[in-house]
């Protein structure tokens, strides 16, 4: 079983959060739905993580799964 999620983007999602809404940010790199969970981790080691915004704002989610910071952006799409 792959243990390295897949590269879904090389570039961050930048996504308008609603304050109090839960994301639920895809780990995996498979979903069709990016950066969200679609569910196409299911048979994986990958489970999606749960983000709940605290405040209306733009939020820079991983797309290329790789960051060091989880599912927040932290520049690590340069280096790929």
């Amino acid at each position: 079983m792959n243990s390295q999620a897949t590269v879904a983007s090389k570039t961050p999602f930048a996504v308008e959060v609603e304050t109090g809404k839960d994301y639920y940010w895809c780990s995996c790199g498979l979903s069709k739905g990016q950066p969200f969970c679609d569910g196409s981790h299911k048979g994986t080691t990958f489970t999606p993580q749960k983000f709940t915004a605290e405040e209306n704002k733009t939020v820079y989610f991983c797309g290329c799964k790789q960051s060091a910071t989880g599912m927040l952006c932290d520049g690590t799409h340069k280096k790929l």
